[in-house]
């Protein structure tokens, strides 16, 4: 049976207005970070003090946007040459090698491009690493 008063109604007075204890309706106010009355009674702020505060600024080259490099380390390589000596990484789509981890066996690697550590480990190792710019200046004697 419905009665007159709200829980809310009833409740005025009482010391915790039937949330219990500590918190259960802590937090529920407003939203102290947003920045109303931007186009309201604050507009003359932004007017004087923030010329810039609406709208998109800069821009954002497309080519930017969709060109990530595929990375892979040296852990993973060794992971994922178990009995091979030679590894292409460039027809399995990576583009650069980095040098986080450990290499014990000499591997020759072909890749695009690769860190300092990387060579270093590798080369290190007993292996060989074939990028790009060595492919190049070898093809070029040959004309």
């Amino acid at each position: 049976m419905p009665h007159k008063l709200r829980k809310h109604r009833k409740m005025r007075g009482s010391r915790t207005q039937g949330y219990g204890r500590i918190g259960q309706h802590r937090d529920a106010g407003s939203k102290g970070n947003r920045k109303v009355g931007r186009h309201k009674h604050l507009w003359s702020k932004v007017v004087n003090e923030k010329e810039h505060y609406f709208g998109k600024h800069g821009f954002t080259s497309p080519k930017a946007l969709h060109s990530r490099e595929q990375t892979i380390n040296l852990r993973q390589l060794v992971d994922l040459a178990q009995n091979q000596t030679t590894i292409d990484l460039t027809a399995m789509g990576y583009t650069k090698l980095l040098g986080t981890g450990k290499i014990a066996k000499p591997l020759n690697v072909t890749v695009p491009a690769c860190s300092n550590a990387a060579q270093e480990k590798i080369k290190a190792a007993g292996g060989k690493i074939i990028t790009q710019t060595d492919e190049e200046q070898t093809a070029e004697p040959e004309q």
